[in-house]
């Protein structure tokens, strides 16, 4: 009552001011949800991993999982054909390093370190950054992009077993063949 009996005393500018003003502080209390996008509308990856659609393919929760900066890295994640003929993925990293894996209609791949293994024998990222790759897929119509993909290491837990070994190098194979005979012929020598 009070309010009314307060608005009755003003003049008719004041008034449409008053109201302008009301309606302006309602505009300004919900405006933000007019320019700015609904965070529930966005499709996020709620992993560790990136996602991406590729065609008729479907990557989710990718990851590499290496020591980085030139090491040997393990993609992980999964794979979904939506196709009705089988797809070839095939993911071209840093230096030269390529895996590719057969992804059947229906069939959903998990690249892991016991069932289907993706390895790439370089990664110039080191653990905590990104590794670009080019994906393509070759089967009903062919398609290439690029993707960001995190690399991660044994710092966490659960990424412990998944970290490639270094398998011995051949600089390393003729080291220890050299050190050996090296040896044999020393031994040699002292028994004569």
């Amino acid at each position: 009552m009070r309010i009314a009996a307060g608005i009755r005393g003003t003049t008719r500018i004041q008034r449409i001011s008053l109201i302008a003003a009301i309606g302006l502080g309602a505009m300004a209390a919900t405006g933000c949800s007019y320019i700015n996008p609904q965070s529930t509308t966005m499709t996020v990856s709620p992993s560790d991993g990136v996602r991406t659609d590729l065609g008729k393919l479907e990557l989710r929760n990718m990851v590499i999982v290496s020591d980085g900066d030139g090491a040997e890295g393990r993609l992980i994640g999964a794979v979904f054909n939506t196709s009705e003929s089988p797809i070839t993925l095939t993911v071209n990293g840093a230096a030269g390093a390529q895996t590719q894996v057969v992804v059947k209609p229906g069939v959903p791949v998990y690249l892991t370190k016991d069932s289907d293994e993706a390895l790439l024998s370089t990664v110039k990222t080191h653990a905590g950054g990104m590794e670009t790759v080019k994906l393509t897929q070759t089967g009903p119509g062919q398609q290439t992009s690029e993707l960001g993909v995190p690399v991660l290491d044994a710092a966490l837990a659960e990424y412990k077993g998944l970290v490639p070994t270094p398998s011995p190098t051949a600089e390393a194979t003729s080291t220890s063949t050299s050190t050996a005979t090296a040896t044999a012929t020393a031994t040699a020598t002292a028994n004569h």
